[in-house]
């Protein structure tokens, strides 16, 4: 094996144990941080406990933050674009990791079915946007016109042309009635999206996120660019700018978007009065019934 080659088997290895570390941050409470492998290098070990740290911080400023959106009826919608593998789904999760579903949500839309393909372009966005004390991530928005339409030819020159005219009054409509919208794009290199695709490869628990579609945007990688470059100087608008995070590193990526998100409204933790636990209602007449054994779960851990 190649020097070059062994160093990228070393990179994969490691994505793979901060894929692990991700999958246990729900669980920090218990986390062990002595459980890294031993022959971890001091540095490493010191720089995951750091960003844990520091993402648990953020994470508590989050919750702050849609307390202050509930409190006081704001509207968000928050958009992530950028290249396959940018980051973008690692960072929406730790987002909502420790938020109220039903305040903060995801909207992921599939490809138009052959309805939606007749209808305004922005309307099927539309029923996804936010009502007062709610937040809205869009994991891929309207820009997909701008992007993957464009450069796999899904669409016209026209509704290319078109949607450029129609982006930012559409915006900036969203803006006038109250809705704050924040735009980001995950910028990566190409030879991180080349180690990123390899790792999804050697990676069966994420070789579901590699569709034909998205291997032929890496053959088409400058392709991309272009189009990247034509959607940001076209719909980067005062009322809603883009915001453009270098993701090569994936951590640090995650932190600075959460970091600047904050940043971006004016929230202000809300006072809650103290809860305190009522007394449990008992009466002498109440009977618990055992529950049938064919239908409890085997006990198998």
């Amino acid at each position: 094996m190649s020097p070059i080659d062994e160093a990228l088997v070393k990179r994969i290895h490691r994505d793979l144990q901060d894929d692990f570390d991700e999958e246990l941050e729900l669980e920090l409470e218990d986390r062990d941080y002595g459980d890294l492998p031993s022959d971890t290098p001091p540095d490493e070990r010191s720089a995951r406990q750091r960003y844990f740290r520091e993402l648990i911080r953020l994470q508590s400023e989050l919750v702050k933050l849609q307390d202050w959106v509930v409190h006081t009826g704001h509207k968000v919608v928050i958009l992530f674009e950028g290249r396959d593998a940018a980051g973008k789904g690692g960072v929406i999760k730790r987002i909502t990791q420790r938020l109220n579903p039903r305040v903060c949500r995801v909207a992921a839309l599939p490809a138009p079915n052959d309805r939606e393909r007749t209808q305004w372009y922005f309307q099927r966005y539309v029923s996804y946007l936010p009502a007062a004390g709610e937040i809205v991530l869009f994991d891929r928005s309207w820009y997909n016109r701008a992007g993957v339409e464009r450069v796999m030819g899904f669409c016209t020159d026209e509704q290319y042309e078109e949607f450029f005219r129609s982006a930012p009054e559409f915006e900036r409509m969203l803006v006038r009635s109250g809705i704050q919208l924040i735009k980001y794009w995950f910028s990566i290199s190409d030879d991180e999206q080349r180690v990123r695709f390899l790792g999804r490869i050697h990676d069966p628990l994420k070789q579901w996120k590699l569709s034909p579609m998205d291997l032929e945007s890496r053959r088409r990688w400058e392709a991309y660019t272009t189009a990247k470059e034509v959607m940001l100087e076209r719909t980067h608008i005062p009322e809603s700018p883009w915001w453009v995070v270098p993701a090569d590193d994936k951590k640090r990526a995650r932190l600075n978007c959460i970091h600047h998100l904050l940043s971006q409204m004016p929230y202000e933790e809300v006072p809650h009065a103290d809860i305190e636990l009522p007394a449990r209602q008992r009466r002498e007449d109440y009977i618990r019934h055992p529950v049938p054994a064919e239908i409890i779960v085997p006990e198998r851990y």
